[in-house]
């Protein structure tokens, strides 16, 4: 009778763990749900989470303060303050974009996301705010002026870019050396592992601006493509504030304000607002 009663009791103790264990697990089950959060969860918190670059001046990098500046974070502190609160900035990889937004990291996506088809499955894109299309620097002393002289030549990339898409679908020839992060990217042209570098136009163009030696030889390739903030597919309720927000600020030429503030004096004449910013949402 007693090894009986032994027995019992820890079949009931072990009973008794599962249930507490099930109990503890739907709880972290629960807590660490990716359903978006609601405006007035946001509001309540008192702050916007907002998916930016750290590395990608002149549109989203951290400056020698430890502040984020660029032209994507000057939307990103207006959406906040249109919001009534602070906002708090997450350093992302191009690769992660999406999954941030997935899986309720942050709330919205400001970096510097060009729009594609392929995106739109995973993520719903406001109104874009930029143009934008493919570049590619290289040094002058051995620059790259056409697709063609890839071939058998080593092109950096970044993981997750329209860069590393459009090379693979359109010249599998061309071999490509990707990296997880710009910095690393650039620093890898920089020490010679690569012929030369792709991403947006606009990235590379300020980039050589900054850096002597190096030169965009292709300006524009394939076609043309927005930028536009991003969020978890099916926000709708944030997703028309942000629309609303954007259409509203383009009457007050905001863009081509943020502009004059953060790309021009990378740019300077080498480029124009008109060919790059898009006001109100409307693409020009």
């Amino acid at each position: 009778m007693k090894l009986i009663k032994s027995i019992l009791t820890v079949m009931t103790l072990a009973l008794a763990l599962v249930f507490i264990t099930a109990c503890g697990a739907s709880k972290n089950s629960n807590a660490s749900s990716s359903k978006a959060r609601t405006i007035d969860e946001i509001k309540k918190s008192g702050e916007l989470r907002i998916a930016v670059f750290g590395d990608k001046k002149p549109f989203g990098y951290v400056d020698n303060d430890g502040s984020y500046q660029g032209y994507d974070i000057e939307l990103g502190n207006q959406l906040a303050k249109d919001l009534g609160v602070k906002v708090k900035y997450v350093s992302v990889d191009a690769a992660n974009r999406a999954e941030y937004l997935i899986s309720n990291k942050v709330d919205i996506t400001l970096a510097n996301f060009t729009v594609t088809d392929e995106r739109k499955k995973q993520v719903d894109f406001a109104l874009p705010y930029m143009k934008v299309s493919l570049g590619v620097v290289s040094p002058k002393d051995a620059l790259i002026k056409d697709v063609k002289e890839l071939k058998g030549k080593t092109l950096i990339v970044t993981k997750g870019t329209t860069a590393e898409t459009y090379f693979e679908k359109n010249h599998p020839e061309v071999k490509l050396q990707k990296y997880d992060q710009y910095s690393d990217a650039y620093q890898a042209l920089l020490d010679g592992r690569g012929d030369a570098f792709s991403t947006d136009n606009t990235e590379v163009l300020a980039w050589a601006l900054e850096n002597k030696g190096y030169e965009v030889g292709i300006t524009s390739l394939g076609d043309p493509d927005t930028i536009a903030p991003a969020v978890q597919k099916g926000n709708k309720e944030l997703l028309d504030f942000i629309n609303k927000d954007i259409e509203k600020l383009g009457k007050e030429n905001f863009f081509h304000k943020a502009y004059e503030k953060t790309l021009h004096p990378t740019y300077g004449d080498a480029a124009k607002a008109d060919d790059l910013v898009v006001e109100g949402g409307q693409v020009k």
